[in-house]
């Protein structure tokens, strides 16, 4: 084996992945100090510094980087020995997944995903943590949560991510609102006050894109609520206008609430939402099923069947 074998080729993949011995060594849960010594053999046994010191960070060197996909595919490979086995026994396993995702998220896959993990894995338990302002990217990075899910491009480069579902926004107003009469069109729709749903405090948005380059028309947001929950029991008495997404809407009993639904008269860019994580659990086997339960159930859930 020319002085290396596969645990050493485990830390070479997480050292130019990481490119930085500290987040190596949190990555494999090792001291820094153990971490450089794994480094020292490798730049024995490769003949190559393996990572370079450039400003006041390290990168991987050329020589790394040329080997680093040869090197992902034998460590993949030799998991993939043990990965039949360890899914055999997930009925014997008990974990513990957190997802970060919004409420919307949360109301429409939820259960059906906790239902699906349980079928394999009965023991497993599901934690959503909310949606906060420190960065997806660094809790994935931190090891805070397993998955995030949103529609944020505010992640980092190295950050995995795969599309689960798409959908459209629609307008919510109580079923006899005076907008149906005027007849739906971007000059009736600025004559009503509108609900923003952001956790962050947003206003504006896609529509007021629409609405302001086509038609030189600006809306009035009179309210902005961090979740939607706390308006459906009440919409049915206001004129208000509450956009949403199809996804929600087709869980929300609209004629007992006194509720309609209609579309914008306007193109809108459609809500790609997707799960992310980090690079270090790209090949585990549990996580990896995971991630597949979670895109099975979201294609399921949103109509789009797999």
């Amino acid at each position: 084996m020319r002085g290396y074998d596969l645990d050493l080729l485990r830390f070479l993949q997480v050292l130019i992945e990481e490119e930085s011995v500290s987040a190596a060594a949190r990555r494999m849960h090792i001291s820094e100090p153990a971490m450089s010594r794994h480094l020292a053999k490798l730049r024995t046994v490769f003949a190559d510094p393996i990572l370079v010191q450039s400003g006041r960070r390290l990168i991987a060197s050329s020589f790394a980087l040329g080997i680093l996909a040869r090197v992902q595919e034998v460590v993949h490979a030799a998991d993939g020995l043990i990965e039949t086995h360890v899914l055999a026994d997930l009925r014997n396993m008990s974990p513990k997944f957190t997802i970060r995702a919004n409420d919307l998220v949360i109301a429409a896959f939820g259960l059906p995903l906790l239902n699906a993990l349980q079928q394999d894995c009965p023991n497993c338990e599901l934690v959503f943590a909310p949606e906060v302002d420190d960065a997806a990217s660094d809790a994935l990075r931190d090891d805070t949560i397993d998955l995030y899910v949103g529609a944020t491009d505010m992640l980092k480069p190295e950050i995995r991510r795969q599309t689960i579902f798409h959908d459209r926004m629609y307008g919510l107003v109580r079923k006899d609102h005076p907008i149906f009469a005027l007849g739906i069109t971007p000059e009736a729709l600025v004559q009503y006050e509108y609900v923003s749903v952001s956790r962050r405090g947003r206003a504006r948005g896609p529509i007021d894109v629409a609405l302001r380059d086509n038609y030189g028309l600006t809306r009035r947001v009179a309210l902005v609520v961090p979740n939607y929950h706390a308006l459906i029991g009440s919409l049915a008495g206001t004129d208000l206008i509450l956009p949403l997404p199809r996804l929600v809407l087709d869980r929300i009993a609209l004629e007992d609430r006194g509720l309609a639904v209609f579309e914008f008269p306007f193109a809108l860019p459609h809500i790609r939402a997707f799960q992310a994580w980090h690079p270090r659990w790209n090949n585990d086997p549990v996580h990896r099923w995971l991630r597949e339960t979670l895109f099975r159930v979201a294609r399921q859930v949103s109509g789009v069947m797999p």
